[in-house]
Formats: structure tokens, C-alpha cells, sequence
């Protein structure tokens, strides 16, 4: 289905705020681009980059009259949000995010979500360790999926609008249940940058002589890491805090197996080893055969025009009964 907003009002505008601003103008989603930021410094920064047409420091004024509210602040921040545009947002608009923690935003968002507004919250599955109005692109989604998980009551036509919207700026959609989100989001995104912080941290606390030959000597492993380890610090300290539960739970499984790595390293036990390390290659490759890896620049994020795919039925995981 062809997809048209006449007013997109963005509450936030790091990177993906931004990508998301280049991204529909190119793709002549919209009409009107509305920014909003709680800095005046970054509000300059965005209008130096003509990423709007519209610029200001009041987030309802930015939503009022808007078709599709998205917010792209720290997901720590939604609730203060949500609050202050709730007397602004117009009926039958749409409102959705870009969090990476999904039952969190439903439970600080929802309650003030005002009757006739569909919400709609989303998650792109896209990113880069840089932040900022400057770092967005409008590749950024291209075959990337991204997440949304609507809420109960929604219509399916405000749904089916939201997936036409992220697919035309390139990206695979798929609906699941927020709880099931946070989840799978906390294996494969959460815990991840949690040992990365971790591991980077360790060497920032070596003596001054080691940490220089380390930081020297890195091979790609530990480059990975501090890759990943450059991300936005405001943004992961509210997903660990708003995902605690999923978070604290993958981690205890991710320590149990590690205590048997342990184990195994201290015991000498190479058929243990090279079994684990089996099972382990088998996911890389399946995340090769799904097209999710490769060696190109910003995490494999091309920058070149994204596809306008054709629309196609949206995936979907069902309700909270699968989560």
C-alpha cells in the first residue's frame, strides 16, 4: 500500500531521529517534518542540517496537528513525554517510538495515550556508535528489520500504515508482543553491549602501560567490542534500567554457561570445548544464510538508496499469549 503523512512530528533527533527525518523526505512520505529536542544546541544542529521545517524546544507544540508522532528520546525520558503531548496529539493520529525496550514504554506511554490516538510502539533494528542530529542517514534502515508491537485495539489499518511507512524506508517489518520483544532483544542486542561495556571497562582500568599495548595490539575481537562500547551512554543506561527483568535473566543463563566454559578451560576438557565451539559457528552461519552480517561500514549498513520493497503481508508473532 503507498503510505503519505502530512505532518511527522519527531521528539528527539539523535541518529535515529534523524535517519528517519532523511529517509521519508526522500522517500516523499511527508509533507511537513516537525523536530522537537529539550537542547537548543541540537535543535541548531538540526535545522543547520535542514533536516525539518519545523523547529522547537516545546514537544507538544511539535506533535499539534501532527498524522505520526514518533519519539526517539531515551526511552527513560517517555513518560514525561508522553505526559506533556498527550493534550496535543490529534485524533486519529498515530504514535509510536524507536526504543529498544518495548513493555516499558507501553506501561509509561499507554496510560497517557488520549482515545481516537493509535499507539503503536516500534523499535528499527538499525544503529550506529554514533549519536547525534549529524550522524543519521538515510540508508540507515535498508534491510534492517524493525519491531512494532501494537497495543490493544489499535486499528488494523493504522497498523498496516506504520508497516507501509518503515517499509518504504527499507526496512523488514515484523509485529510481535512486547514482553517477547524485550526477550529476544535482551539476548541478542542488550547483553551483548553489557559485556562489551564490561570487557572495554576491564581495560580501562589496567595499569596505564598494559591498557596502551592492549589498545596497541587489538586484534579484531576487541575492536568489536569497543565498537559496540561506543554507543550512546544515555540511551543504554535507560535500556538496562527499563529491561532489567529480561536483562537479569538472560544474564543468569548466559553465567551459567559461561561457569561451564570455566570448567572446561580449567579441567582441560578439549572435546567440551570444541563441542561448545561447534554449536556456536552453526549461529554465525545461520545469521549469514538470514542475510543479517556483513563486512561493509557502519555495522553492514550500506549508503546507497534503500529498496522500496513491494508491500507484503507483515509477520506476525501474535499477542501476549505467546510472549
Amino acid at each position: 500500500m503507498s503510505v503519505h503523512f502530512k505532518k511527522l512530528a519527531l521528539v528527539g533527533i539523535g541518529l535515529i531521529g534523524s535517519s528517519i527525518a532523511l529517509a521519508a523526505r526522500r522517500q516523499g512520505l511527508v509533507d511537513v517534518i516537525s523536530i522537537a529536542t529539550r537542547r537548543q544546541e541540537t535543535l541548531d544542529e538540526a535545522r543547520a542540517l535542514g533536516l525539518g521545517d519545523i523547529y522547537t524546544l516545546d514537544a507538544a507544540e511539535a506533535v499539534r496537528g501532527a498524522d505520526l508522532v514518533i519519539l526517539c528520546a531515551p526511552v527513560g525520558a517517555y513518560g514525561a513525554l508522553a505526559a506533556a503531548i498527550a493534550p496535543a496529539l490529534a485524533p486519529g493520529a498515530i504514535l509510536s517510538d524507536v526504543g529498544s525496550v518495548k513493555e516499558h514504554v507501553v506501561r509509561q506511554v499507554g496510560p497517557h495515550v488520549p482515545p481516537g490516538v493509535s499507539f503503536i510502539p516500534g523499535h528499527p533494528i538499525a544503529g550506529t556508535e554514533h549519536s547525534g542530529p549529524s550522524a543519521g542517514f538515510a540508508e540507515l534502515f535498508a534491510g534492517r528489520w524493525c519491531v512494532l508491537t501494537p497495543t490493544e485495539g489499535v486499528p488494523e489499518a493504522d497498523t498496516a500504515k506504520l508497516v507501509a511507512f518503515w517499509q518504504a524506508m527499507g526496512s523488514q517489518v515484523e509485529c510481535m508482543d512486547a514482553a517477547h520483544h524485550d526477550m529476544v532483544l535482551a539476548i541478542t542486542s542488550h547483553i551483548p553491549h553489557l559485556i562489551a561495556y564490561n570487557i572495554v571497562g576491564t581495560v580501562a582500568d589496567l595499569e596505564a602501560s598494559t591498557q596502551s599495548e592492549v589498545i596497541k595490539f587489538s586484534a579484531s575481537g576487541f575492536r568489536d567490542f569497543t565498537r559496540i562500547a561506543a554507543s550512546d551512554p544515555v540511551m543504554w543506561r535507560d535500556v538496562f534500567l527499563t529491561n532489567k527483568e529480561a536483562v537479569l535473566e538472560m544474564l543468569g543463563r548466559f553465567n551459567e554457561d559461561l561457569s561451564v566454559l570455566q570448567r572446561a578451560v580449567r579441567n582441560g576438557d578439549g572435546a567440551a570445548l570444541e563441542a561448545m565451539f561447534t554449536r556456536t559457528r552453526a549461529i554465525r552461519r545461520s545469521i549469514i544464510n538470514a542475510g543479517q552480517e556483513t563486512a561493509a561500514p557502519d555495522f553492514g549498513r550500506p549508503h546507497e538508496a534503500p529498496p522500496v520493497p513491494e508491500p507484503t503481508q507483515v509477520r506476525d508473532h501474535g499477542g501476549g499469549d505467546d510472549a
